[in-house]
């Protein structure tokens, strides 16, 4: 076959494995431009800034169960050490994977969801089937709002997952030690708090001093140290040797149910590390110094 003839070949070959992006739904709310786009089997929630698109949620059309981000996955190490929360607060919905995840999981729990993007909430449940009943609930509301009433009312959650944070902006006023503070008044004692978060930047130094602070020692979550990295977080300070038989109770408790989602409990497992990898004089990030997101591109 003539070369040029071949290379033609090859070329149509590729393009006929990649399909063009769908955009099904495009809006703009009060905080962002919002798209959801089909890509042949894969259907994403995007946002949109200045600096980029970045995506918030996809889900695969043909099961909606499988997770599509690793991330997700991860964050469910928070059950390897309560394996069985009755009362879990989601900060960030994107398009409700999770916390459809987690009913599934934990039929029985209850489940709050807090979004700050009332439009987000309305895509995610036209476009990703984000599920709702008297058990799961949404509330329009800030993050730190939210938390900050909680404490006011003595309010208490078995877990807690911050999922507020995209590519291009961080939040600023849920990094900080006083909010983290609030956060570990409405855990229950056995609570766990998960964050999912990065871990290619000097953020990582000043985040890692600030949950030390508040918690004590936590656990990192991650696959390699440019992707995003889970915080697992107790209210109580993790004693090693107990949390060690714990994580490996659970893991072996959750392994048929998590496969389902093809998430592999003792592999999250062996993941989850205690690591004290931050110069000890790391500032911490207070209400008066939280430069994150000039911190997150350094």
């Amino acid at each position: 076959m003539p070369a040029l003839l071949k290379s033609l070949c090859i070329t149509a070959l590729f393009f006929s494995f990649v399909s063009i992006a769908n955009v099904i739904h495009s809006e703009r709310s009060l905080y962002r431009n919002i798209t959801v786009e089909d890509q042949g089997d894969i259907r994403c929630l995007k946002f949109h800034t200045k600096q980029q698109k970045s995506q918030q949620s996809c889900i695969y059309k043909s099961n909606p169960e499988q997770l599509v981000f690793s991330y997700t996955k991860l964050l469910l190490s928070a059950l390897l050490l309560n394996s069985a929360p009755k009362s879990i607060v989601v900060i960030g919905l994107g398009g409700g994977t999770l916390s459809n995840t987690l009913h599934q999981l934990l039929p029985d729990a209850n489940i709050t969801n807090v979004e700050l993007d009332g439009a987000v909430t309305k895509v995610a449940r036209q476009y990703f089937d984000y599920f709702e009943n008297q058990q799961i609930k949404t509330i329009t509301q800030d993050g730190r709002i939210f938390v900050k009433r909680a404490t006011l009312k003595k309010q208490r959650y078995d877990l807690i997952i911050l999922d507020a944070f995209n590519g291009d902006y961080i939040p600023e006023h849920l990094m900080t030690v006083e909010f983290l503070q609030e956060i570990k008044q409405i855990l229950t004692n056995d609570g766990v708090l998960a964050a999912n978060t990065f871990s290619a930047s000097t953020l990582y130094t000043h985040e890692s001093a600030t949950y030390q602070y508040v918690f004590g020692d936590f656990y990192n979550v991650r696959g390699d140290l440019f992707s995003n990295r889970i915080i697992i977080a107790q209210n109580k300070d993790i004693n090693a040797s107990n949390a060690a038989m714990t994580l490996h109770k659970n893991s072996k408790l959750l392994h048929k149910i998590l496969s389902r989602f093809d998430v592999d409990s003792e592999k999250l497992r062996r993941m989850m590390k205690i690591e004290h990898d931050w110069p000890k004089n790391t500032r911490l990030l207070t209400d008066q110094y939280s430069p994150v997101n000039l911190l997150s591109r350094q």
